[in-house]
């Protein structure tokens, strides 16, 4: 997972706040030119359905230019705009710097954030009881859960492919986002059924 150069802490960045109008509704994602800081779903709309031959898009509807958008936000846009088009493509494309706190260091939070978007690729599931087993604490689930509560960059580190080991698609965004969870699961698992 590659970090924001540390010249700066991330209190102290610059930062520019985006809106894109998503298949999920407005997303607003937020970084300086070190790194994406935050990524933010508002959840103002229902998810749109995707139908069989309809391409789903990303559009950029707040912001003051994209060259004054900065090089990590702009690369976040583009990965973001993969992501709801053809999402199976995203594996391909590098990831935004991120230049949040809770990514850096080496506490069990990163530990966790990190092996789950470095080993569960999109249309894989984990169970929070194997993702803690994957970043080195078996008995640590409870704290694997606190982990995806406080993933400051939502897609970008798939909290959504979490799930519970019955196979439940378990709680997003605190349970106001469940069904945001079940659209993001269907959506990568479409270009496998085609």
């Amino acid at each position: 997972m590659e970090q924001g150069n540390d010249m700066k802490s991330p209190s102290q960045c610059r930062q520019r706040t985006i809106s894109l109008q998503s298949p999920l509704g407005k997303i607003q994602v937020s970084g300086c030119e070190n790194g994406v800081h935050t990524i933010q779903i508002l959840m103002d709309v229902p998810p749109a359905e995707r139908s069989g031959d309809t391409s789903l898009s990303c559009v950029v509807t707040v912001s003051n230019g994209q060259e004054e958008m900065g090089p990590e936000l702009q690369h976040c846009v583009e990965w973001l705009r993969a992501y709801f088009s053809e999402p199976w493509t995203v594996g391909r494309l590098p990831l935004p710097v991120f230049h949040h706190p809770t990514l850096h260091g080496d506490s069990f939070t990163s530990r966790v954030l990190q092996t789950l978007v470095r080993d569960v690729k999109v249309g894989e599931t984990v169970s929070y009881k194997r993702l803690a087993e994957m970043a080195g604490n078996p008995r640590a689930v409870r704290a694997v859960g606190g982990a995806m509560r406080r993933n400051p960059v939502p897609l970008l580190i798939p909290c959504h492919r979490v799930i519970s080991s019955s196979g439940q698609s378990g709680i997003y965004m605190g349970g106001k986002g469940n069904h945001l969870k079940q659209w993001l699961l269907t959506h990568e698992k479409v270009k496998e059924e085609d």
